[in-house]
């Protein structure tokens, strides 16, 4: 413990100061422990909330015991051996009760100054505490906000981009500029006939898992969406015509047992808008189909690009 009143008030402002620091309960409870433990010379100390220490936060006012194993308002397995005398005071509110516990293994009766710098130091402590409860809070509703938002644009049976996802996305690619850019649509072809065929829960899990090998089979920055029934679309930015035709070439070979797709690709002109990109690369589609399917067509040819 400090010996001089000036050392306590130094020791106890650099307490408080290392404290303000904290960004979470847990923070709080790491840098009080220390700090009660050199303010009091106390052998140990904690700063106990919840379930942690259910005696010494159902405190209302700073309790010292002498011998905690005679005490009969201390439960009998409370403390260990190495304990016998006990200074608690109470932090925080009844709503978020908590309380700085230090320790002694001999007999130890608290000074009024041991007790003055504890109760300060869980002033302290109580303000910093609420503040990391208060941050930690945002930080979760942010957390599920976030999640709720991927999620609100992610397509549910395939987990890629869903089309609302993908009209926002591209409206903003083409806002900024972004050059060169290709849109790609694709479709797997007689996907009528394989649900005939084979069931809806078949042709469920043929869209997921050539969603799987699509994006196996796209660049890192490149974007995968539903676009709508057996149809997806991919925004490819920052190539050129032979990388773009190139990667709808892998993305037309990465299909997966029997099936086939055909591809749409259109190269944004730099001042069309996205419906008119998109209905280029439409036009594409329908030609590849026309053409005799498994095939990639460029917009405006009108002819297979391999």
């Amino acid at each position: 413990m400090p010996t001089t009143p000036t050392d306590s008030l130094r020791m106890l402002a650099e307490a408080i100061d290392t404290i303000a620091g904290a960004r979470s309960p847990a923070d709080v409870q790491r840098l009080v422990a220390p700090a009660a433990r050199q303010l009091t010379g106390a052998d140990g100390a904690a700063l106990v909330m919840g379930d942690d220490g259910a005696w010494s936060i159902r405190q209302r006012k700073p309790v010292a015991v002498e011998d905690v194993h005679a005490d009969t308002r201390i439960p009998a397995d409370a403390y260990g051996e190495n304990i016998t005398s006990l200074l608690v005071v109470p932090v925080g509110n009844d709503d978020a009760p908590a309380a700085i516990e230090t320790h002694w293994q001999q007999r130890h009766e608290p000074s009024d100054e041991e007790i003055a710098l504890l109760r300060a130091l869980a002033g302290s402590t109580a303000v910093v505490l609420e503040r990391a409860r208060l941050a930690q809070e945002i930080e979760r509703r942010r957390a599920t906000e976030d999640d709720l938002r991927r999620l609100s644009e992610r397509d549910a049976l395939t987990g890629v981009l869903n089309r609302r996802a993908w009209d926002q996305l591209l409206a903003s690619a083409l806002r900024k500029g972004t050059q060169p850019l290709f849109v790609a649509l694709l479709d797997l072809d007689h996907f009528k006939a394989y649900n005939d065929r084979h069931g809806h829960g078949a042709g469920d899990e043929l869209l997921r898992r050539a969603a799987r090998a699509w994006r196996s089979a796209i660049r890192a920055g490149d974007v995968l969406a539903r676009y709508g029934g057996e149809e997806f679309a991919v925004l490819l930015a920052g190539c050129e015509e032979e990388r773009a035709v190139e990667i709808a070439e892998r993305l037309r070979a990465a299909m997966i047992d029997e099936q086939r797709v055909s591809i749409g690709l259109a190269r944004w002109d730099g001042t069309e808008d996205a419906g008119s990109l998109t209905e280029r690369a439409d036009r594409a589609l329908y030609d590849a189909k026309r053409n005799g399917r498994n095939r990639v067509a460029m917009a405006g040819s009108g002819a297979p690009a391999s």
